[in-house]
């Protein structure tokens, strides 16, 4: 019997289906799963989220599943368009997968009130490809990445139009962090408003993940059912990311000396990374001669973190570094930076670290005590308050002072790269959580 969109299936047979196994072998024309990525953000972005969708799906795809993804055209880290992304609906075939372009608003300068206009401009456009998706593909898994919940709702919808399970990823908590971080007005009423709907959200779906132990138990906190969440961590790939055998030649392409002593730090330069302690950092060194600080990436604060390098010269600012270049770059360090603000630092595990760690560098970062962050970096790097730039200066000159110390840190981080964030080992572990839910019968 031929197979038609779930809106023409009589209910009583919608009804049996869905309390029925799906067939792995048979139902999927050759390949084992068919999965529907559901994200606003994908390859080819080089930093954060894009990046770990566009792998996995690339992944998974080699692995022989059947691959598509719904995503905005890339724009970030420096909120805008790539040069040559199409403003219409597109689409393309990336690394196996194919790949729906939907058209989205990107401000600027992403403010609040613009964020939410971004936001929602996405779910707007990728609706009724998601729609076209259920009826004429049918994916077996639907896995929508959060940010953004916005399109969570269609990702929902899809999956139960087509009878397929359903999988929230959850990279970060971006209510809690909008609230915490004042971007949107913590209200007593407004906040039991979103959280109410955000608990809604939540409950419709079949399976939840996110990247950290903290954030999977505030999610248990707020009425998840624990059977129905799991631990799905961000990667590296610790045979592309590795140490080198001498010096990174971007050493002497910036024309740093042999001797000196690089302070990185690398990634988005965004407004909740709390990226002034670097500033006061740079500025508490500016008469040690040993010390370069550099900072590499684009953002919402980039301009302002330009401006304020244009006045001291130990800290250059680089434009963001293309992918083949990704190691070379984190080996020009001799000490990693992560701070972070001090109200994220419980919401936030940054994707950054795996590629630190995986560097065979220390890292000197802003975490609190019995934060996920402390402890993935603990015997790896020094851990000080979240924005306290006076420790955070303090930390580097201690570690600058101390070769000895660097490496066996340095040697740590690398060892703990192997054993607790290789890509392989964790993306497997995420094939065979996919291929047992769509496996099993509804409840």
């Amino acid at each position: 019997m031929a197979r038609h969109p779930a809106t023409a299936v009589p209910a009583d047979a919608r009804a049996a289906r869905r309390g029925a196994p799906r067939n792995l072998t048979t139902d999927k024309g050759g390949a084992r799963v068919k999965i529907l990525i559901y994200g606003i953000n994908y390859a080819p972005e080089p930093t954060g989220i894009g990046k770990f969708s566009g792998e996995m799906g690339a992944w998974l795809a080699a692995r022989g599943h059947a691959v598509r993804a719904i995503a905005a055209p890339p724009y970030y880290p420096a909120w805008k368009r790539a040069e040559g992304a199409a403003r219409l609906w597109r689409r393309e075939r990336l690394d196996g997968v194919e790949v729906r372009r939907c058209p989205l608003y990107v401000p600027a300068r992403p403010t609040g009130t613009k964020r939410i206009a971004h936001l929602a401009s996405f779910a707007a456009s990728s609706f009724p490809v998601a729609m076209w998706q259920a009826v004429a593909w049918r994916p077996d898994l639907v896995l929508a990445v959060a940010p953004t919940l916005f399109s969570a709702p269609a990702a929902a919808y899809t999956a139960w139009l087509c009878d397929a399970k359903s999988w929230l990823h959850l990279q970060d908590l971006e209510i809690d962090a909008a609230f915490d971080l004042g971007l949107v007005p913590a209200r007593r009423g407004v906040k039991r408003t979103v959280f109410a709907v955000e608990g809604w959200l939540l409950r419709r779906f079949a399976r939840i993940s996110t990247i950290s132990p903290a954030m999977r138990d505030r999610l248990a906190g707020k009425g998840v059912d624990p059977a129905r969440l799991t631990l799905f961590p961000n990667w590296v790939d610790t045979a592309a990311i590795r140490p080198l055998a001498g010096p990174s030649p971007m050493r002497a392409e910036l024309g740093i000396p042999a001797d000196a002593i690089v302070a990185l730090y690398s990634g988005n330069l965004g407004e909740k990374q709390g990226l002034e302690v670097i500033l006061d950092a740079a500025r508490a060194h500016a008469t040690d001669p040993r010390l370069r600080y550099v900072v590499c990436g684009e953002g919402a604060a980039a301009a302002r973190i330009r401006a304020a390098a244009a006045a001291l010269d130990n800290l250059r600012v680089l434009p963001l570094q293309p992918a083949a270049r990704l190691n070379d770059l984190l080996n020009l360090a001799d000490i990693h930076l992560l701070p972070q603000r001090a109200d994220a630092a419980a919401l936030v595990l940054p994707s950054k670290l795996t590629g630190i760690l995986a560097s065979g560098r220390p890292v000197v970062a802003g975490a609190a005590p019995d934060t996920d962050l402390a402890r993935a970096m603990e015997g790896c790097g020094i851990a000080v308050p979240p924005e306290d730039a006076a420790a955070f200066a303090a930390a580097i000159a201690a570690l600058a002072d101390d070769p000895d110390r660097r490496a066996a840190l340095g040697a740590a981080a690398r060892a703990r790269a192997g054993r607790d964030w290789d890509r392989d080992a964790i993306l497997s572990r995420l094939e065979a959580e996919i291929e047992a839910l769509v496996a099993a019968p509804r409840p």
